[in-house]
C-alpha cells in the first residue's frame, strides 16, 4: 500500500561492519515484521568498510527479496557516514534506524511507526532501559546522556540508541558528519523539529561477532558534543561568541594596565617600574588575544555572511501563489 507520494511505509537504514552472521537473521525478521503489519518496506544495508562477506551475504538476501537493498562503501567510513547515505536514499514515510547486530529488535518497528504516523512526532528514540551491556560501557553512556540533556536541552535517556524513527522530512532535512549520529536529535531540533519522543525497547544481548567500538568513542563523543552545541547556538552568529569572549578579555587586560598606571603615576610614583610586574604581562597577553578573539570572530562573521548556504533556510509549509527558493 502506497502512502501519498511515497513508494513505501517504512524505510529501514541499517549501517553495518562485518556483520555477515547475524544479517540474514535480521533480514527475514524485518520481513515478519513487515509482512504481519502490511507494510510496504525497503531494507537498505549499508556495507561500511566490512573485512568478511558482508557484501556477499547482501547480494544475496537482495537477490532473493526485492525489498532488500545494498549500499557498499569501498572502506570504512564510519556510521555518521553511512547513515547520511543511507537517509539520502531512503523513500519511505517514516524512517527507522537499527543496528545489524541484532540487539536492537524489530519487533518494535509496528510501535514507533504509529508514533510517528499517529502520534505525530517528528523523531522518536529508543532508550534501552534494561541493558545488556558491562559496566565499563554502560558508566560512560550514562554519563555522556547527562551531559548531552543538560547541553541540548532534550531530556532523552539514551541518545546514542541505534534503535530510532523519523519522518521522511527529517532525515532529509539533516546533515549527519564526522561522529554526529550520536547527536541527530540535537540537529533535528536545531533545524526545527521540535517534536522528539522517546520509546522504552528491548535491548537484546548480543548474539554474534562483537563490538565494534571502544573507549574512543566516548572521547569523540564528548569532543562532538561541544563542537554541536557551538555550531548549532552560533554558526550563524559567530561575531556573538568571539567578539564578545574578545571584549571581556580586553576589557580585563586593559582595566589592569590602566590600574597599574594610575597606580605608578599617582598612588606609589617610587615603586618598581611597571613593566617588571609579572601582572603587567598577564594584562598585556589578555589585550592581545582578546584583539585576536574579536578579529576572529569579525572575519567568521564576513564568512557566514558570503557564504551560499547563509540564507539555507528550512521551510514546512507554503500556501498560495508563491516562488519557489
Amino acid at each position: 500500500m502506497k502512502i501519498q507520494n511515497y513508494p513505501y511505509e517504512i524505510s529501514i537504514v541499517v549501517p553495518l561492519k562485518s556483520e555477515e552472521e547475524s544479517l540474514p537473521e535480521l533480514a527475514q525478521w524485518i520481513d515478519r515484521v513487515c509482512v504481519e503489519h502490511n507494510y510496504s518496506y525497503e531494507l537498505i544495508l549499508i556495507d561500511d568498510g566490512s573485512d568478511d562477506n558482508s557484501w556477499e551475504v547482501i547480494e544475496q538476501l537482495s537477490s532473493s527479496n526485492p525489498s532488500v537493498k545494498g549500499i557498499r562503501f569501498r572502506r570504512n567510513y564510519g556510521k555518521s557516514a553511512a547513515l547520511h547515505v543511507g537517509f539520502q536514499a531512503v523513500r519511505g514515510r517514516v524512517v527507522i534506524t537499527m543496528d545489524a547486530d541484532l540487539q536492537d529488535s524489530p519487533d518494535e518497528i509496528p510501535d514507533l511507526y504509529k508514533m510517528i504516523t499517529e502520534q505525530k512526532f517528528d523523531l522518536v528514540s529508543g532508550w534501552k532501559k534494561k541493558r545488556h551491556d558491562p559496566l565499563m560501557k554502560t558508566i560512560p553512556t550514562k554519563l555522556f546522556n547527562w551531559a548531552t540533556r543538560k547541553m541540548s536541552g532534550i531530556y532523552l535517556h539514551d541518545f546514542n540508541c541505534g534503535l530510532k524513527a523519523y519522518r521522511h522530512d527529517v532525515v532529509k532535512s539533516v546533515e549527519v558528519m564526522g561522529e554526529m549520529h550520536r547527536y541527530i536529535p540535537v540537529i533535528a531540533k536545531w533545524n526545527g523539529f521540535v517534536k522528539i519522543g522517546e520509546k522504552v525497547v528491548h535491548h537484546q544481548a548480543r548474539k554474534y561477532g562483537s563490538s565494534k567500538f571502544g573507549w574512543n568513542r566516548f572521547i569523540n563523543g564528548f569532543l562532538d558534543l561541544f563542537t554541536i552545541t557551538f555550531v548549532s547556538r552560533f554558526s550563524k552568529k559567530p561575531m556573538h561568541f568571539f567578539g564578545a569572549l574578545g571584549t571581556l578579555m580586553f576589557a580585563i587586560g586593559f582595566l589592569l594596565a590602566l590600574y597599574m598606571g594610575i597606580d605608578k603615576l599617582f598612588i606609589h610614583p617610587d615603586a618598581e617600574k611597571i613593566a617588571l610586574r609579572p601582572v603587567f604581562y598577564i594584562a598585556l597577553v589578555t589585550m592581545v588575544l582578546g584583539t585576536q578573539l574579536f578579529l576572529t570572530g569579525f572575519l567568521a562573521e564576513l564568512l557566514v555572511r558570503n557564504s551560499p548556504a547563509s540564507d539555507n533556510y528550512q521551510v514546512s509549509e507554503r500556501k498560495g501563489d508563491l516562488p519557489q527558493a
